[in-house]
């Protein structure tokens, strides 16, 4: 039993330092906006369905661990099926709308409407007074009756009736939302009650006593009662000392308050306030009935809303409904994946639409329909790629114009290749346009940013070490059109130079720093990452051009360092397409329930 329970309320943007998490995703799909209420139940999350492209609110519940069955701010998962069960039953236009409900074993997640608007508490808080017209209060009285009499057929009781459940959205369209106190009706009818509100609560739901219709009928008169007054007549800091206010009677009269509500009014209210549950109306549409005729035009009440709440997001604008602004790695989640899958794709294509066409007896349309399919099984699973693109390179070695030279060739770079894809290149979806792109684009260093960008470091660093020296094996290969005995012989003098495994160093040293620095999550940090990835590549390479005699590295320099430079700005952009690594951060908010 509480006093604040999670509720749905205006949208309140996630600030930095704040509890929530910015980047926080939740079920793999819902990215949090903003955390909008906690209690003793759970936490109520605004999130942007990155799926269906829509605002929902989601309810997210802390399960009670079997081994700490003293916890009491935790629900069971049972428990909090149930909850998604009774609230699924409910297909009513005055109340909040259930979506989904998922358990991830930690905690439930009840996915539901997204209420663009205000909630009762905080309309009250911005009008003078706190208070509403005789003809706003009609509206939401017969609003909330209306769903609650609809509940109550349906042998469901809320029982937490209050300011803060109740939403008016900016249509002036009143809905009740949370039923996390509610109570299935039973063949010996309704049970006791588990929870609620202190000041909106009737004695038999504080006192644990059987609790029915006429439960919610008191919690329906207080909020009627406080939006006439402005002040909740049973407010207080326990359970007990709103018992003792009840049987006291609200003071003052609302008639001292408000003179000019007529009198019928405040009988039917303090009827309905009475701490024997038998005084009372015996339903909620009876209670309102009686307080409705003395109020006034709810349809006016109705336009009075509709302006209150437009005007109220209109002062704030943290409020403002509208399509979210949101980034682009929100509203368009698939691109950056897509973005990657193509790039993996292309490099598969060229690398064995080149090798196949250097192996003896293939035809111009084998090479292509092979390099066609290796590339859509790539976008179907990104890894395969590099298999394909390796397994045609060692086809290529071993039967063209063969030698002796010519399997051993063939034996030693399969098994280089094996190894890499054994222990980095089938993890990530990244690593197979980190490994070819070098060699597709005759640059050793083109894989730096690529590793980079999305593996980890020290997959980055060998995948960035073990791509130049394809790239320098690929380009003498082409060059002695796949002979072993040309490619050796092209290749041993580059092998040979100190200068050569500067540069081998130095991308996988650059893709190592790169990837260490974007692993710390956010978009800031990968973008550092890519140029310090960039810078540093930069440097190996002039390093290499002053040990070197030939003069073979310094003559690409300009080459080799404008690429990096072109795939770090092109890596960053994608960087922010793609949005911080978090999303496996779900569940990991420490400060669930201490807002």
């Amino acid at each position: 039993m509480g006093s604040t329970n999670p509720t749905q309320s205006a949208v309140r943007p996630v600030r930095p330092g704040a509890h929530a998490i910015p980047e926080e995703t939740l079920l793999g799909r819902y990215r949090v906006l903003a955390r909008r209420g906690a209690g003793g139940f759970g936490t109520v999350c605004t999130c942007w369905d990155t799926r269906l492209q829509r605002r929902v609110a989601i309810k997210r519940m802390p399960l009670l661990a079997a081994e700490d069955p003293s916890g009491i701010s935790a629900s069971t998962a049972d428990e909090a099926l149930a909850e998604a069960r009774t609230a699924c039953l409910l297909a009513h236009p005055n109340i909040v709308t259930v979506y989904d409900f998922e358990v991830d074993g930690t905690y439930a997640y009840l996915v539901m409407e997204y209420v663009d608007g205000l909630n009762l508490a905080e309309l009250l808080a911005r009008v003078e007074g706190g208070v509403l017209t005789h003809e706003e209060c009609a509206h939401v009285l017969r609003s909330v009756a209306a769903a609650l009499t609809y509940a109550h057929e349906n042998g469901v009781l809320h029982l937490d009736i209050k300011p803060t459940n109740i939403m008016i959205d900016r249509q002036g369209t009143v809905k009740l939302a949370d039923f996390g106190m509610a109570t299935l009706a039973s063949a010996a009818g309704y049970g006791g009650a588990r929870g609620g509100t202190v000041g909106y609560m009737p004695p038999e739901q504080i006192q644990g006593l059987l609790v029915d219709e006429r439960t919610d009928v008191f919690a329906l008169a207080v909020v009627t009662w406080q939006a006439l007054a402005g002040r909740s007549p049973f407010a207080s800091a326990t359970p007990k000392g709103s018992l003792d206010a009840i049987v006291r009677g609200p003071k003052p009269p609302l008639s001292k308050l408000d003179p000019s509500l007529a009198p019928e009014a405040e009988t039917a209210l303090l009827r309905a306030m009475t701490p024997t549950a038998a005084e009372r109306a015996s339903s909620v549409k009876g209670f309102a009935r009686d307080v409705l005729p003395a109020l006034g035009d709810d349809a006016e009440g109705a336009e009075s809303l509709r302006e209150l709440v437009d005007q109220s997001e209109s002062d704030d604008p943290s409020l403002a409904a509208g399509p979210p602004n949101l980034p682009a790695h929100v509203r368009l989640p698939w691109l950056a994946p897509a973005l990657e899958r193509a790039a993996s794709a292309a490099c598969t294509f060229m690398a064995v639409f080149a090798t196949l066409s250097g192996i003896p007896g293939t035809t111009g349309a084998f090479a292509l329909v092979g390099a066609l399919v290796s590339a859509a099984a790539c976008v179907a699973w990104p890894p395969i790629g590099s298999a394909a693109a390796g397994a045609s390179l060692v086809a290529a070695l071993a039967t063209t114009h063969a030698t002796a030279a010519s399997f051993p060739l063939a034996l030693v770079t399969a098994a280089g290749l094996v190894a890499w894809w054994v222990s980095c290149g089938h993890t990530d979806h990244i690593s197979t346009a980190a490994m070819l792109a070098p060699a597709c684009l005759s640059s050793p260093a083109a894989g730096v940013a690529l590793a980079g960008y999305g593996m980890d470091p020290l997959p980055a660093a060998a995948t960035g070490g073990a791509g130049a020296l394809l790239s320098l094996l690929v380009g003498a290969a082409a060059a002695g059109g796949f002979s072993a005995q040309a490619t050796v012989a092209a290749l041993l003098p580059v092998l040979l130079s100190p200068a050569t495994w500067v540069v081998v160093a130095g991308c996988a040293v650059s893709a190592l720093l790169a990837s260490a620095v974007a692993m710390r999550g956010s978009v800031a940090s990968g973008i550092v990452g890519q140029v310090a990835g960039a810078v540093s590549i930069t440097l190996f390479w002039l390093l290499a051009g002053s040990v070197e005699s030939s003069g073979y590295w310094l003559g690409h320099i300009w080459e080799g360092c404008g690429l990096a430079v072109s795939l770090c700005v092109f890596l960053c952009v994608e960087t922010v397409l793609r949005g911080p690594l978090d999303e496996d951060q779900e569940g990991e908010d420490s400060d669930e329930l201490s807002q």
